[in-house]
């Protein structure tokens, strides 16, 4: 009577722990995931290899947080576009002052990848039926699409090779060529089309038959029409998703502040996409990237995948920032997986090393950062259509700060309500001053320091009576100390052997001074300065091109084997390199041997070939922007690069003298004092 009496609630309570273990929870999690096939058989797979271990086992918890990461990403998760060319311009603007060039770029390529939405689908019915072709085709003739029709898969494949098909919907069952049929040349030949099955033979085994063999969705006759309009349109809504994250892979090169990354963050805004930013700078392991292998207790996906599951949505606008500063050593090669991951002929099936599936990455908007696109791998640039970010000038650095700047740092420390301003001056000469960049972080820096210098001012002085309300250009020593930069104008005076040459770094534009002295010695050519071997080779052709016109620049031949020539350039733990110093050293030498001094006001930029052909370079922009940041007048440049001169806007040219050259004799009526 005891045993009998109390029986059936021991089997309640063993049943209740059976549904309660972890491995039926996760099994209804799986049903109800909506896993696309490959992922729901490995989730299957690896539930019953668990049922059949020991939960005290290591490999058992890696089971299940195996299958638990299945579950959670998100493989048919994606943002609806709503984007609107006017709200995303508004959002740019509101953003960034400047930039026009790169905010029109930006503009092109969302209208580009947007506009497909707007074109009505051309659909392809095939189906034996005539009746169902034209209800069909009657249906989706309403909702405003293009309809093609066709009796059977032969009959199919002759329009496919005629006429542009965004969606294929096919019946299963037909003479000639069947559904299953026709479903696998349109994989193997069209890939890009998605297709619906129908078929009035409707089975579970025929359903599932028909996804695995890659089908979009299935729909079982007679057709429900509505459920086929609501169909249709969320299988074009997918693909016109995928069609967003596809095409040119934008890679944002420039200096350090000049809005990169916020104005990925205003893309992904105009666009009411999720946001994700991930730094690659000084990435050196592999696995960071593709993750690791299942075999330890330790083991994690790649940051990619990891990232994707924080979002929750497969199509997210993703930044890839500072791509140039990824490291290489034992542990693999990071830029070779960016290779995969940006390829859209490849990212289809990104497979990561942890996840051992195949996941699709051809939804994600990826967005590249770059200081120094040369860092590069040649392929990996290739893939990436590149964008150029160039530096600000004083007037547009003025906009920024006083629309941007100015009242989010007064707002950080509490006076934005205490009628506080800056005066034009005082900015500029902050600019001028206090920084020499080609982006805007010291700027705000600066600003920031005066800003809290003020919040102390104001907490000091209880009355505040003592604490301006207006901080004027006379004012700014006093909150930032004596200035840090004079002008390179004032710091020399015309000398001898000393010329001004004008290069491009990775944090913009920058002055420099190549000296040349001579002594007694035997002919040779020393050069110092940390520099590379382009360097080296350009003060090499110069010095011959000199020599082989010694007689046209007076210069007598004894100079050349009885002295030494010694070329420095200065600040020699910063290592330099790059063609457009060779005007420069060139000028350098022959102010050293005509003895004529180099004007301190003239600066100079140009790759110098050995007949002494001047040839273009890059970065005039940043170039002309460290002249007047230094206060030169006169530039000389390339005259190769006039059409890039012409279309800067005034402000990059203002107060500067550009002279053209196409030869290294043009540049010397314009350089020496005498």
């Amino acid at each position: 009577m005891f045993f009998k009496r109390n029986s059936k609630p021991i089997e309640e309570e063993i049943e209740q722990k059976s549904e309660e273990s972890p491995l039926e929870k996760m099994r209804q999690q799986v049903k109800s995931a909506k896993l696309p096939g490959h992922a729901y058989d490995a989730a299957v797979k690896e539930l019953d290899k668990l049922e059949k271990s020991d939960p005290s086992v290591a490999e058992y918890a890696i089971g299940l947080n195996y299958v638990e990461l299945l579950v959670s990403l998100p493989w048919n998760i994606s943002t609806k576009s709503h984007l609107e060319l006017g709200r995303a311009k508004s959002i740019l603007d509101s953003r960034h002052s400047g930039l026009d060039q790169v905010k029109q770029r930006i503009l092109e390529f969302l209208a580009a990848k947007t506009l497909r939405q707007s074109v009505k689908a051309n659909i392809l019915i095939v189906d034996d039926e005539e009746i169902a072709r034209n209800n069909m085709n009657h249906v989706l003739c309403k909702d405003g699409f293009s309809c093609e029709c066709a009796e059977n898969g032969i009959a199919a494949l002759k329009i496919l090779g005629a006429s542009d098909i965004d969606l294929i919907i096919s019946d299963l069952k037909m003479e000639g060529m069947d559904g299953y049929e026709l479903l696998a040349e349109v994989n193997r030949s069209y890939p890009e089309i998605p297709v619906i099955m129908v078929t009035g033979f409707a089975s579970v085994n025929s359903a599932v038959q028909a996804m695995k063999s890659g089908a979009a969705h299935y729909l079982s006759k007679p057709v429900n029409l509505n459920e086929l309009r609501r169909t249709v349109a969320e299988v074009l809504d997918q693909k016109n998703l995928a069609e967003m994250g596809r095409g040119p892979i934008l890679c944002f090169t420039g200096p350090p502040g000049t809005g990169k990354t916020s104005v990925g963050q205003a893309i992904a805004e105009a666009l009411q996409f999720s946001f994700i930013r991930m730094s690659l700078a000084g990435l050196r392991d592999e696995a960071e990237l593709r993750g690791h292998r299942r075999t330890y207790v330790g083991a994690m996906p790649g940051r990619i995948i990891m990232e994707l599951k924080r979002a929750g949505v497969n199509n997210p606008v993703m930044m890839l920032d500072e791509i140039d500063k990824i490291g290489q050593d034992f542990r693999g090669d990071p830029a070779s997986v960016m290779l995969e991951v940006l390829d859209p002929e490849q990212n289809v099936k990104f497979t990561d090393y942890y996840l051992d599936i195949p996941f699709n990455l051809s939804n994600i908007m990826f967005i590249a950062t770059a200081n120094d696109i040369s860092r590069l791998p040649g392929p990996l640039r290739d893939r990436m259509e590149v964008i150029e970010f160039s530096g600000y000038t004083a007037r547009e650095k003025c906009r920024i700060a006083e629309k941007f700047i100015i009242p989010r740092q007064l707002k950080g420390v509490g006076l934005q309500r205490e009628g506080i301003s800056f005066e034009p001056g005082a900015v500029g000469r902050i600019i001028t001053e206090y920084t020499r960049e080609s982006g805007l972080r010291n700027l705000e820096r600066e600003i920031a320091t005066v800003c809290r210098k003020m919040a102390l001012l104001h907490l000091s002085d209880v009355s505040r009576k003592a604490a301006p309300k207006t901080i004027e250009a006379d004012d700014i020593p006093g909150f930032l100390g004596p200035r840090r930069y004079v002008s390179s104008v004032g710091s020399r005076k015309p000398a001898i052997g000393i010329t001004t040459g004008l290069v491009w770094t990775e944090t913009g534009g920058e002055i420099i001074n190549v000296e040349a002295v001579a002594m007694k010695g035997t002919g040779h050519l020393m050069l110092t300065g940390s520099l590379g071997d382009i360097l080296r080779e350009s003060a090499q052709a110069a010095l011959s091109f000199i020599r082989s016109r010694a007689d046209e620049y007076r210069i007598d031949d004894h100079l050349f084997s009885e002295q030494d020539i010694h070329v420095h350039f200065p600040a020699g733990a910063i290592s330099k390199d790059g063609p457009s110093a060779g005007v420069t050293i060139f000028v350098a030498l022959l102010s050293l041997l005509t003895g004529r001094p180099f004007r301190s006001d003239v600066a100079m930029t140009g790759e110098m070939t050995l007949s002494g052909q001047i040839l273009a370079v890059s970065g005039i922009k940043e170039k002309l922007l460290a002249a007047q940041r230094a206060g030169i007048k006169v530039v000389v440049i390339p005259q190769q690069n006039k059409e890039e001169l012409e279309v800067l806007p005034a402000d990059v040219t203002a107060g500067l003298e550009v002279i053209l050259i196409d030869n290294g004799n043009d540049a010397v009526p314009h350089v020496f004092t005498s």
